[in-house]
């Protein structure tokens, strides 16, 4: 390495940078971008961000199939005889850099009339005029910047997002109405005695009337349908008495200002309905800019290239793909379908599907499953499954993906409020009856305060009040939750299991070399033979090995799944397996490419995946506890290391294939354990489907992951035992608020039966319950997120 860092992308350059204009780049690729943008005057790219780029892939994807016109037309968000507007998914944007350059688009390419980039979702709106630029012309100016679109199945299948705002709608309308109904409640509140406000109190009390009732029958008609549908199937949910107490509000001031010509207590009503839609909301609150349903489609490429009988190639939809057809796949690429080999050198990449991180070489007539990708080469295929029918797809097909996990704090609330009601009811009743027979006249000021100061607002408040900023404050530390009731299960959990390729391991792989020290020149010779070939292992080693210069070979020949061999100043040198050199295999399970030197063997390099920082202390933080494991499709290649540095009470299962994953996550349930399983492929999707909750271990959050109840950055990988932790001590505090509401309710009750607690008094403290509460829950769940 030169110490110099790529003018573009930010890489460190090798031995030999590009210098250009007094700058330095580490590849052809990345001076390339800088000329394009210099002769456009796109240079404030750099000037806004250091570094903004990122590096082109030398690998070249192929777009042919958009110019197919029906995957066209299916992409585009509208089109008109001359104008086409598309939204593309491009995982590279990050920056303010991003941005500028994306926006100015139209200068690289004139028929751009307009770009917008939604920067939290990552994606770019573009307007053009088709009939001057073509959707493959476009997308591959973009991929030729750095900025390549994410085209996916999923895309062909697209639909209008469609953003619900009717729950902040009804809580804007209660918001409004509860502050009108104060400022024209303010001559109420001071008993003012001043003419000109006493003759218009009767307007003040119509108005305020007439403001109540969006609040009752559009802000809280979601309670009201809810607690309606449980009452139809003989279910007291918690809406009922919060219906209860609303209606009841709502009919005894109408009541007041009508016919004993009193103030009422609206305020408080719309002051309820207020708090408890934006308990909702902050309970509700998603990360929109991420999704937590992706499957198989979000990875699997639209379309794929289709040889036809004359050998000529035509871009077709997968779906399309039948039996037998005939499909090419290029360098790079991914198999959409279950096939059969019949042309080339197959060097499948299955790690995403499998977990097995090391390429697999694959002859004339093997069978290649769908999710892997060649690596190699192009190749050439024959379809035995079509894409419904792959091993792959049929793994979405298994009832766990369709399951519903509970929420136990709803359970809870729920059961509650179904013996808090009844109780309720019960003691109005019987309060009615004992102050009929004593003082009649204070039965209705009895029993409706009962109802009122009953009212279980506090104790609807503090369940979303508690998980909703929770759930904030894992986003801020790079834990994105799916929903509120993910804390709640997340404290349950006894069972923590990990997924090992991209879960504990990062995407960079540790080299090491055993063996006699080989000398500079010795080196080059063996980096000479590397440059020619175009396997995985060879630029991983190629990229590693740190030598001045890089030697020309001769007679250099690559021997399929062997090993590489050519003469060098006219020394042989051999790399390859163990057999391919003359050495005895010693049956490791590690990937090690060995050395031989005019047939003198000098040693061995050893590949491994390089774990991630913490992964220790992570698991002996995690072992004090939980029950932890290691779930892996991978071979046992890595056991011996992993048993050296993880606590002994690691159990560890290696070779599963996904559905032996999901199996086995299962039978942990079946014991009754409460399982956590975290993982980052396609190969964990049914694991992380059947745990109780299953979470998706991301180096970029934006890009594919499972279907998840939530997404880990990378980065955070070692906060997992604290934010378990602190799942636990949230729901501690729910049920604390819920003791402390209970509470509040028993002693005003109390006043309120002795006929000590007037109407107006019940419905003020009301709303201070749960206020109080909300700010016990939010002040608690801040101070637990301080802890370890």
């Amino acid at each position: 390495m030169t110490g110099e860092s790529c003018f573009h992308c930010g890489n460190p350059c090798d031995s030999n940078p590009i210098r250009y204009n007094d700058k330095f780049f580490c590849c052809q690729g990345c001076k390339v971008v800088y000329d394009i943008l210099q002769d456009n005057d796109l240079t404030t790219y750099y000037e806004l961000s250091s570094s903004p780029g990122k590096r082109p892939d030398t690998a070249q994807t192929n777009f042919n199939y958009l110019d197919n016109k029906e995957i066209f037309e299916k992409l585009l968000d509208f089109q008109d005889e001359s104008t086409s507007i598309i939204t593309l998914y491009i995982p590279h944007i990050h920056c303010s850099s991003c941005i500028w350059v994306l926006e100015n688009l139209h200068q690289l390419a004139p028929a751009v009339s307009a770009t917008q980039v939604n920067f939290p979702k990552k994606e770019l709106q573009v307007t053009f005029r088709h009939n001057e630029l073509s959707l493959r012309a476009l997308v591959e100016l973009l991929a030729r910047i750095g900025y390549e679109p994410y085209i996916s199945l999923d895309d062909e299948q697209k639909k209008p997002v469609s953003i619900n705002r009717t729950l902040w709608l009804k809580m804007g309308v209660a918001g409004f109405a509860f502050g009108n109904i104060m400022m024209l409640s303010f001559p109420e509140y001071f008993e003012s005695d001043e003419y000109w406000l006493n003759q218009y109190t009767p307007l003040f009390r119509m108005l305020i009337f007439l403001t109540s009732l969006p609040v009752v029958f559009y802000a809280a008609n979601d309670y009201i349908i809810s607690a309606y549908k449980g009452l139809r199937k003989s279910i007291l949910n918690i809406d009922v008495p919060i219906v209860l107490g609303i209606f009841v509000l709502f009919f005894k001031s109408t009541y007041e200002v009508f016919i004993k010509n009193e103030p009422g207590y609206f305020d408080s009503l719309a002051g309820f309905v207020f708090f408890l839609l934006l308990g909702r909301i902050f309970q509700q609150r998603t990360y929109q800019f991420l999704s937590f349903e992706r499957d198989y489609k979000s990875y699997f490429p639209l379309a794929v290239t289709r040889i036809l009988d004359n050998e000529q190639e035509e871009s077709v939809l997968i779906k399309e793909l039948k039996k037998n057809d005939r499909i090419l796949i290029r360098h790079q690429e991914l198999i959409p379908v279950d096939a059969v080999l019949s042309k080339g050198v197959g060097l499948i990449d299955y790690s995403f599907v499998t977990g097995e991180s090391i390429p697999v070489s694959k002859m004339i007539g093997d069978k290649v499953y769908a999710g892997g990708k060649q690596v190699g080469g192009a190749v050439e295929l024959v379809v035995v499954k079509t894409v419904s029918q792959s091993y792959l797809s049929q793994l979405w097909n298994n009832d766990v993906f369709k399951k519903d996990k509970v929420s136990d704090i709803k359970n809870l609330t729920d059961a509650i409020s179904k013996r808090f009601t009844m109780i309720v009811l019960a003691i109005a009743f019987l309060a009615g009856i004992f102050w009929y027979f004593k003082d009649s006249t204070m039965v209705a000021t009895v029993v409706t305060s009962v109802l009122i100061v009953a009212c279980p607002c506090a104790l609807a408040l503090s369940a979303p009040f508690a998980l909703g900023n929770m759930l904030r404050i894992y986003g801020r530390r790079k834990m994105y939750l799916k929903s509120a009731e993910v804390v709640e299960n997340l404290a349950h959990i006894d069972t923590v299991i990990f997924d090992k390729t991209g879960t504990l391991t990062t995407q960079e792989t540790e080299i090491y070399y055993e063996g006699k020290p080989m000398t500079p020149a010795e080196l080059n010779g063996v980096k000479g033979l590397l440059h020619s070939s175009n396997h995985p292992l060879s630029r991983m080693l190629y990229t590693y090995l740190d030598t001045s210069k890089v030697d020309s070979i001769d007679e250099f020949e690559e021997v399929l799944g062997s090993g590489l061999q050519g003469r060098w100043k006219g020394v042989n040198i051999r790399l390859g397996s163990a057999s391919f050199v003359g050495v005895e295999p010693t049956g490791s399970l590690k990937t090690q490419l060995y050395v031989a030197i005019n047939n003198q063997v000098k040693g061995c390099y050893t590949f491994q995946s390089e774990y991630r920082k913490n992964l220790k202390d992570t698991f002996n933080a995690l072992a004090k506890n939980y029950r932890i494991g290691v779930l892996s499709g991978d071979n046992e290649g890595s056991l011996g290391y992993l048993k050296t540095i993880l606590p002994k009470e690691t159990a560890f299962v290696f070779n599963q294939k996904p559905e032996d994953k999901l199996n086995y996550i299962k039978e942990l349930q079946e014991k009754g354990l409460k399982v956590l399983m975290i993982g980052d492929g396609l190969n964990d999707a049914g694991a992380l489907a059947q745990s109780d909750v299953g979470f998706a271990m991301a180096e970029n959050v934006n890009v594919f992951s499972p279907a998840s109840d939530g997404i880990i950055d990378a980065e955070s990988f070692q906060k997992i035992p604290a934010m378990l932790n602190q799942a636990k001590r949230t729901l501690r505090i729910v049920k604390i608020s819920f003791v402390l509401s209970l509470a509040y309710n028993l002693i005003g009750m109390g006043f309120a039966l002795t006929g000590n607690l007037s109407p107006i008094v019940s419905a003020i403290l009301m709303p201070l319950s749960s206020i109080s509460i909300v700010i016990f829950v939010t002040l608690a769940t801040y101070w637990i997120a301080r802890k370890p």
